[in-house]
C-alpha cells in the first residue's frame, strides 16, 4: 500500500451544483495547476496536458450522481497515478476532498511539496467558486 493524506476545502455551495459546475476536464485548468500547467485537450479517450514534469495523459472518470471526479495521470514513463477526488455534501454546502498517494520512489520533500501544491490548489478552486 502506499502512504495517503486527504485533504479537503469546504466551499460555500450546494455540493450538486459544485459538482455540476467542476466535474468536466476542461475546467480543471482553471484550479487545479498541478494537474496541468496548460489548456487540457482531448484526443483519443484521453486528456493531454503539459504537466508540472512533462506531457501527461489524464483519464476522468465520467460524469455520475455521486460526486466522483476520480482521475488516472498517465507520465511519459507510463506510469499512471491514480488522484481520487470527491464533492460531497457538508450541510448546505460542499466538501472536496482530494487524496494523495506518496508514490515509489518519492522522496518526503516532493511529498511535502506536492501536499503544499494540492492544498494550494484546492484554495485556488474554492476562491474559484465562492467569487
Amino acid at each position: 500500500m502506499l502512504p495517503a493524506r486527504t485533504f479537503s476545502v469546504s466551499i460555500r455551495r450546494e455540493w450538486r451544483a459544485v459538482y455540476e459546475r467542476i466535474w468536466r476536464p476542461e475546467y480543471f485548468a482553471r484550479w487545479a495547476s498541478g494537474l496541468a500547467q496548460s489548456e487540457l485537450r482531448e484526443a483519443d479517450g484521453y486528456w493531454l496536458a503539459d504537466g508540472a514534469e512533462g506531457p501527461v495523459r489524464i483519464r476522468f472518470t465520467p460524469h455520475n450522481d455521486y460526486g466522483v471526479m476520480d482521475h488516472f495521470i498517465e507520465t511519459d514513463d507510463g506510469q499512471a497515478i491514480h488522484v481520487p477526488l470527491r464533492v460531497v455534501q457538508n450541510g448546505d454546502g460542499a466538501e472536496v476532498m482530494l487524496t494523495l498517494f506518496r508514490q515509489p520512489g518519492m522522496d518526503e520533500e516532493r511529498f511535502s511539496a506536492d501536499i503544499k501544491w494540492v492544498n494550494r490548489d484546492l484554495k485556488a478552486l474554492k476562491a474559484l467558486i465562492e467569487r
